[in-house]
């Protein structure tokens, strides 16, 4: 069977993700970033402004490689890029570069969980060099972790990395007094079974005085678009979620309109990632080539 590939873009919506959660996709002004080489991607935005420059980091993906690494693309005050480079790259495949600001330090939570683990990253310095800071101890290595500040406490929120079902659709939680500290497991874990909404999808936010977590829709495809899940109730031992909207790629994303699995705050602006697939079967022939070309043991 010819392999399908989802091939990802990167970009910045010229709106706070409030109103992109209000609005949707549909009217809003969206700059993209240019596509990599064939069969290449950006994907998983999550970025930090500083002054007059935003700071945007991604993952880039090579089918040839099947490693992703950790990219850093600049954008100027016009919100146009200025420069790229790789500031992040492990043994093991690396994705989702949730980073974010907190005890006068900026951090970097990035998905790793073929490393077993949940590592993060202190930027030493910021933004180029980024060194392990403490590993988070889970009830299973985290996929795509959303980390935040709720009621005096830090919050996680991950799907299982126990196989793909668990990958897809399951929602996982814990909790800590200290970012580096002890972490918590909690007890309803998986909090939610739901392949249509259930895997973080971006940073968790407030609309209206209400704590709002995106999650992907991957009842169709990988990633097909983002429920907003509003959380009514968040304590140690309890947690209540609602359905909200659903975010799609609108058509004239094309011919990325075929998934959207990110929605992430960046201050005035929002950062989306889009996909199209590619049917031709290349992706096989990749898959092929790198098989011949490992080394034999």
């Amino acid at each position: 069977m010819p392999r399908r590939c989802d091939l990802w873009r990167v970009g910045i919506v010229h709106a706070p993700i409030e109103t992109v959660a209000r609005e949707g996709l549909d009217k809003q002004v969206v700059n993209w970033l240019e596509p990599g080489p064939h069969f290449t991607f950006l994907a998983d935005p999550f970025g930090i402004r500083r002054a007059d420059a935003t700071y945007l980091f991604a993952e880039f993906y090579d089918y040839r490689t099947r490693h992703g690494v950790i990219d850093l693309i600049r954008l100027g005050r016009d919100l146009v890029p200025i420069g790229r480079e790789t500031v992040l790259r492990e043994p093991w495949h690396l994705s989702y570069p949730y980073v974010f600001e907190a005890e006068d330090d900026i951090w970097m939570l990035p998905e790793a969980y073929r490393s077993g683990k949940l590592t993060l990253y202190r930027a030493s310095p910021f933004p180029i060099a980024w060194k392990p800071a403490a590993t988070l101890l889970l009830d299973t290595p985290a996929i795509d972790p959303a980390l935040f500040r709720h009621d005096g406490r830090w919050w996680l929120f991950y799907s299982a990395s126990t196989d793909k079902a668990a990958r897809l659709g399951t929602l996982h939680a814990a909790w800590a007094d200290e970012l580096t500290g002890e972490w918590h497991i909690h007890p309803e874990n998986p909090i939610r079974i739901d392949r249509a909404g259930a895997r973080p999808a971006g940073t968790p936010f407030e609309l209206d005085g209400a704590l709002v977590l995106p999650v992907q829709d991957n009842s169709n495809t990988y990633g097909g678009g983002i429920r907003l899940l509003h959380v009514t109730l968040l304590s140690p031992t309890r947690i209540e979620m609602r359905e909200g909207a659903m975010l799609t790629p609108p058509s004239d994303f094309s011919p990325f309109d075929e998934g959207l699995h990110t929605l992430s705050a960046c201050g005035p602006i929002t950062l989306i990632d889009a996909k199209r697939i590619d049917r031709s079967g290349r992706g096989l022939l990749i898959d092929l080539r790198r098989m011949v070309a490992r080394p034999h043991r």
